[in-house]
């Protein structure tokens, strides 16, 4: 029988370091007024979901993100595979800059942290995970922008340059949760 799960992934909300135009990389980051208030709104867009639990970053934007959507009504789980890309010295950095350099940081480690294949090497290990202990269940993640492109690297088996020309922040299409199905045939790639 094969096994899979289905993932629902949301982002967490704005942060003040989106606000100010600064890449937070492995930094905790702080929800601005507007990323509560997102987060808050998620938990009325999705009232129609079920979940069996809610695995996301160790990262407080992202535990906070789904305190506030999911409260105490579901196990919420923390993993520090889920982090962002680590931006290394430029964590806490100009986001245009680490923009920029997103395309030569797919291989390539940003200085002194990681590169976007580190970043999909974590996430296969975590589907790995996921698999073989939620089989068959509704799985909701909160986590960040690098994990989510890798998501649709590992999982919609695009490259790494399709999934960042497709991601939802250029083309500003936001949405309440992106639907992924996690098949054995996906992490045995």
């Amino acid at each position: 029988m094969n096994k899979s799960v289905k993932i629902t992934y949301f982002v967490h909300g704005t942060t003040t370091d989106n606000e100010q135009g600064i890449a937070t990389g492995w930094s905790p980051g702080e929800l601005s007024g507007r990323g509560k208030e997102q987060s808050i709104k998620l938990k009325e867009l999705i009232k129609g979901k079920k979940f069996d639990v809610v695995f996301c970053s160790d990262l407080k934007r992202a535990i906070d993100s789904a305190k506030l959507t999911f409260g105490n009504s579901i196990p919420i789980i923390q993993d520090k595979r889920l982090r962002e890309c680590n931006y290394g010295d430029l964590n806490g950095g100009d986001s245009e800059l680490v923009e920029s350099m997103t395309l030569k940081c797919i291989e390539k480690p940003f200085p002194n942290g990681e590169s976007y294949k580190d970043v999909e090497k974590r996430i296969r290990e975590f589907l790995k995970n996921l698999l073989e202990k939620y089989a068959g269940k509704n799985v909701a993640i909160v986590s960040h922008r690098g994990p989510q492109l890798a998501l649709d690297v590992i999982i919609k088996g695009i490259n790494w340059e399709q999934a960042i020309a497709e991601d939802w922040r250029a083309k500003k299409e936001w949405k309440p949760g992106w639907d992924y199905k996690l098949t054995e045939k996906v992490v045995s790639v």
